[in-house]
This record gives structure tokens, C-alpha cells and sequence, in this order.
């Protein structure tokens, strides 16, 4: 593509923060420490996991790069940055997860394939970019629009970005036409992360944002967006990142019974404890994020100091000062929303956390119920153990 390539090695890799984990170097996959995820409602871009799939690409001239809109359109068009910056600019606080989100908990069931995630390959973040309807109105495409006249339902995003897993082709993904098209989805396509511009781990110089579904399809390094008859038929799409039953394996998997995954459900983790965390005795402050996929707002939150047992709730807010009130106007309903609760501690506990959102969605008690192949969708109660004892702490 003129003014944008993907390297053919990790000799030209961004800097990255040192405090990041890393779970894997090439292609870089690193997560943040969980306490970090909960200093600030909007993640530092430095502390945003990072999940790449090979070198990332590199921009040689800004001024020539540009999206080619094509496929089941009557007017294919290439999209300069100056003409995506003339549209409307929106801004949309919005967190991203990976659908891997806490493969190694579910691995210590049984044996999962993927890079192995703690409970940080999350993050909140204010994107800013155009609306993708203004994008394809632009192009011909009326908004609210489920199909095209030439027979287009889904709309799929072609990274530069070269993969293992296509062969070396590009990354890419889809989403329905209907969701592209709608403005209350708030699809982006966006040129700024918290107020500047995006840095190459994440997307730079263009990326979709698609709030509440997994983060693989949110696409980065944008090279085209085809308007397609059916679902993208790539790799991310049609071999990985489906939800299988427990009795499903490498022997017996068809990959064609299931639908991509796209809403994550209702998922919620601790934060302000490790496993296992040796404290002071008295009462300690349990904190963590809760967020539910396709919109839905955090209804409440519940915590156990005894495996769940017995149950308290937890209070819950977005930004200082402002109530939070699950899907009312006032509250970001793409964004996570953080939790706190006091206990008291025994001498050893076993604290628990589950959220419910507002369609009344519960996290499963146990991983095993939930467990599959590719370790995806964990969203099993977060558990993490501590005991009382004397540190300098």
C-alpha cells in the first residue's frame, strides 16, 4: 500500500514500557499489571495490552496513505487521512478486551491453546476518529442500512498487518452492515487514542474501534474495507476465536458449527490483590473493573471473602464525582466501570468477585463449565486467595 508497509521482521519494533508482562516477544503480546488497570478509568496507551499478530507496520508517507472502499458498492472510492479528518470527529470512551482475557486460568483446567493472558489484556481508552456510517455515507451507503443494492451485508476491514495464521496474508475481520451503518453502534474508524494520535502498537495511522465486541475485530493499520455477501472468510473469523462446548477437541472440532464470536459477555476481575497476597489483619479495600459487551451497562457487582459463601456488593463508578448509573445517559456504555468493596479478612480467605449486567447476564461460578479449546471467554467468578500475616508492608 503507497505510504504504509508491514516489515518482514521485528527489527524496526516500537519501544515499549518496561513494567508491561510480556507473554510473548515476537509477535509482541504483552499486558500491563493488574494494579495499573485500576490507577485510572482511561488506560495510559503505555499500559494498554498490546496483542499483535507479526511486525508492526510502518508508515513512510502519511500524505499517500490511503483505504480503498470496495467490493459490493456501486462507487469504489480510496479514502485519503484528510478525507476521513474532514468528516464529523467523534469520541467514544470504550474498552477493548481480547477474547483471550484470562486464557491461564482456564489452562489450569485443562491444556489451551493461545497466548497465555492473566487478567490484564484489557483496557479503557477515549478513541477519536469518524464514524464509519459518515465513512461509507460517503461513499454511497445510507445509514440504517442492511443490505446493498449489489447484494453487500457485511463490511470487512483488511489490515497491511501480515500473518502466520493467513499464510502470511493480512489480518482481517468483519462486521455486519447493519452494525456499520447504525450511528448508535459507534463503529470508528480512529486516528486518535486518549487525545493523541495513535502509536504504532496500536494502530497507527488508522484502526477500527467496534465498542463491545472482542477486540479481534477491531482491526488495525487499516489497508481496505470490502463490502461483502457473506462473513469474512479469514482465519479470525472462521478458524479461531469461536465459543466450543467442554467435550470439543483438536480430534473432533469442526470449525463450521459455530458463529465468530462477537459481544463478550459479562466478565469482571480483580485488581487490587494478588494471588496470593500476604496482608495486614483488618479490613482491606477490594477493587477491580466490570464490563459487559454489545452496550450493556453493570447492574451490580458482588463480593465474597469466603469462596462465595456469603456475598456483599459493591459499589461501583466510572468517574469521580459522578454517579453511576447503568445505561442511563450519563454513564459511558461501551466503557468498564470499576468496583469497591471493604472486608474484613480472616485469618486466610478466599476472595471471590461476579458482576451482573443489565439483561440480568451472571459470570459462571466455575471455569470448568465454560472451558474450550482455544481458552476464550473466560468470564468464570475471579477468584484470588490471601492471608494475614506480619510484613513490612
Amino acid at each position: 500500500m503507497p505510504g504504509l508497509s508491514a516489515p518482514s521482521d521485528y527489527s524496526r519494533e516500537p519501544p515499549r514500557h518496561p513494567s508491561l508482562k510480556i507473554n510473548a516477544k515476537e509477535p509482541f503480546n504483552a499486558e500491563p499489571p493488574r494494579a495499573a488497570l485500576i490507577s485510572s478509568y482511561v488506560t495510559s496507551v503505555d499500559h494498554f495490552y498490546k496483542r499483535n499478530h507479526g511486525p508492526i507496520p510502518i508508515v513512510e508517507d502519511i500524505d499517500r496513505y490511503s483505504v480503498t472502499i470496495t467490493g459490493l458498492v456501486e462507487k469504489p472510492k480510496d479514502i485519503f487521512m484528510k478525507d476521513v479528518w474532514s468528516l464529523p470527529k467523534y469520541t467514544v470512551p470504550a474498552t477493548l478486551q481480547c477474547a483471550g482475557n484470562r486464557r491461564t486460568a482456564m489452562s489450569k483446567t485443562r491444556k489451551v491453546k493461545g497466548v497465555g493472558w492473566d487478567i490484564a489484556a484489557i483496557g479503557n481508552a477515549v478513541w477519536s476518529g469518524a464514524k464509519l456510517t459518515d465513512v461509507l455515507e460517503y461513499i454511497g451507503i445510507p445509514k440504517l442500512t442492511s443490505v446493498t443494492p449489489l447484494g453487500g451485508k457485511h463490511v470487512e476491514f483488511v489490515s497491511i498487518d501480515k500473518c502466520k495464521e493467513e499464510n502470511g496474508g493480512p489480518y482481517k475481520a468483519s462486521i455486519p452492515l447493519i452494525q456499520a451503518t447504525n450511528p448508535v453502534a459507534d463503529v470508528l474508524l480512529a486516528y486518535e487514542m486518549n487525545g493523541e494520535p495513535l502509536n504504532r502498537d496500536h494502530g497507527y495511522p488508522l484502526r477500527v474501534i467496534v465498542p463491545g465486541v472482542i477486540g479481534a475485530r477491531s482491526v488495525k493499520w487499516l489497508d481496505s474495507i470490502n463490502i461483502i455477501a457473506e462473513e469474512c472468510q479469514g482465519f479470525f473469523m472462521q478458524k479461531d476465536y469461536k465459543m466450543f462446548p467442554p467435550s470439543v477437541d483438536w480430534d473432533n472440532i469442526n470449525w463450521s458449527t459455530r458463529k465468530p464470536q462477537m459481544d463478550f459477555p459479562v466478565q469482571c476481575a480483580i485488581c487490587s490483590l494478588e494471588d496470593i497476597n500476604l496482608i495486614k489483619h483488618g479490613k482491606i479495600i477490594i477493587k477491580g473493573y466490570a464490563v459487559s459487551g454489545g452496550g450493556r451497562g453493570i447492574e451490580r457487582v458482588d463480593v465474597s471473602i469466603d469462596g462465595g459463601k456469603t456475598w456483599l456488593e459493591a459499589s461501583r463508578y466510572q468517574k469521580p464525582g459522578i454517579p453511576y448509573i447503568a445505561d442511563d445517559a450519563s454513564s459511558d456504555k461501551w466503557a468498564w466501570v470499576f468496583f469497591e468493596a471493604e472486608a474484613e479478612v480472616p485469618q486466610t480467605a478466599e476472595i471471590v468477585a461476579k458482576a451482573v449486567d443489565t439483561a440480568a447476564n451472571v459470570q459462571p461460578e466455575n471455569v470448568e463449565v465454560i472451558w474450550n479449546l482455544r481458552g476464550i471467554l473466560n468470564t468464570s467468578w475471579h477468584r484470588v486467595h490471601v492471608r494475614v500475616g506480619h510484613s513490612n508492608m
